[in-house]
């Protein structure tokens, strides 16, 4: 008789994280769904800005709640912001996943979660159309409307520099 509970544990147990991720303080990060990565880097922005007193909010539906689809995550001192978000892969890098370019937005935040660090980095959605901010790839072969955007630890900033930043990239280009 096939034991499939022992071979899935099997499965799991060769296909585990890094060991750069155990006890890590942002370990959490890798036992969450790909979906919720997403919501707990717009959840982070949107908690960061409050703390720091940076002017934001959620898109809305036309009956004045939270909108979770939207073609934008979060509005910052009235500029629409797509968030993505992706955790440290073997090699030190990120892969932000699903970028799309049909979407309306003015310009995408990206959040580099590493075991015990928090990075980012900000582009116009024109410089990411232009490869201003690295090259895109495609999601799927012979696909041209979803993509990722590949980055080192070295391309992004330390969290630390949040506000500073943001606030001169709002003001240098809208």
């Amino acid at each position: 008789m096939c034991d499939y509970n022992h071979i899935m544990m099997d499965a799991i147990n060769s296909n585990k994280n890094d060991r750069k991720w155990a006890n890590a303080p942002f370990e959490g990060i890798k036992l969450v769904s790909n979906t919720a990565v997403g919501s707990v880097g717009q959840t982070f922005v949107r908690n960061i800005c409050n703390e720091l007193g940076i002017e934001n909010e959620p898109p809305v539906t036309v009956k004045g709640k939270e909108a979770y689809n939207s073609p934008w995550d979060l509005k910052i001192k009235g500029i629409t912001f797509e968030i993505k978000t992706a955790s440290e892969d073997t090699k030190g890098r990120y892969q932000f996943n699903h970028v799309r370019l049909h979407r309306e937005y003015k310009a995408m935040l990206c959040i580099g979660i590493s075991p015990d660090d928090i990075y980012f980095q900000v582009w116009t959605k024109a410089a990411i159309a232009t490869g201003g901010a690295g090259k895109l790839t495609s999601m799927e072969k012979g696909g041209a409307s979803d993509f990722k955007l590949s980055k080192s630890k070295s391309a992004l900033l330390p969290i630390e520099n949040f506000k500073t930043t943001i606030e001169d990239f709002i003001a240098r280009n809208f």
